[in-house]
């Protein structure tokens, strides 16, 4: 059984720097590609960054390119996503996806578009002073 769990989330201050935790289980970071996605107060849900399995090859949003990084670590089966330099405009709840067809691309599509999706139930982000 798949499973995500995401952590880490809480309030940040701007300007500050968070860094989330999506811990994966019933797969293997070896085979499956992973992304983060994002989901603000009356907005739709967006592909933030994701991470190619076989290459560890990386894709950003752009209002996040150049500020963020995600990562992978295999032997602990877990992914981050560390975001500087955080505005409002981050606050959102952020989740971690995966699928079995899913790939990273620049139009980060959600894994439901490519087929069977695994996701976690989020953790909320608060950028506010």
């Amino acid at each position: 059984q798949v499973q995500l769990v995401e952590s880490g989330g809480g309030l940040v201050q701007p300007g500050g720097s968070l860094r989330l935790s999506c811990a994966t289980s019933g797969l293997s970071l070896e085979y499956y590609n992973i992304g983060w996605f994002r989901q603000a107060p009356g907005r739709e849900r967006e592909g933030v960054a994701c991470i190619m399995s076989n290459d560890h090859s990386t894709y950003y949003k752009d209002s996040v390119k150049g500020r963020s990084t995600i990562s992978s670590d295999a032997v602990t089966n877990t992914v981050y996503l560390e975001i500087r330099s955080a505005k409002p405009d981050d606050t959102a709840v952020y989740y971690c996806a995966t699928g079995t067809l899913y790939y990273c691309s620049d139009n980060h599509r959600d894994p439901d578009y490519y087929g069977t999706a695994y996701w976690g139930k989020g953790t909320l982000v608060t950028v506010s002073s």
